[in-house]
């Protein structure tokens, strides 16, 4: 096993979060700022405005998202284990 291998292995595993974690917290975040413009526009300072909205649209986004999110897994898992041959040698 070469080190360029164990990097290009550890580089599409970094991606591949990457990718799963931008595609659960931007949404999250842009309601999140659209909760915040409306908070300061109308002065209402309560903690659950903010928190619902934002745990809503994750879970919504999660269920929408989520067997792309887990065939990108599986994939993934799938190469590594078929590609043990190749990286021992």
């Amino acid at each position: 096993m070469t080190p360029e291998v164990v990097l290009d292995i550890f580089r599409e595993a970094l991606w591949l979060i990457v990718t799963l974690v931008t595609l659960i917290v931007a949404p999250s975040l842009v309601v999140g700022l659209i909760v915040s413009i409306f908070q300061a526009a109308t002065q209402i300072n309560e903690q659950t405005l903010s928190f619902l909205p934002r745990l809503l649209v994750t879970l919504i986004v999660i269920i929408i998202a989520g067997p792309w999110m887990l065939t990108q897994l599986m994939e993934y898992t799938d190469m590594l284990i078929t590609s043990i041959p190749d990286v021992i040698g």
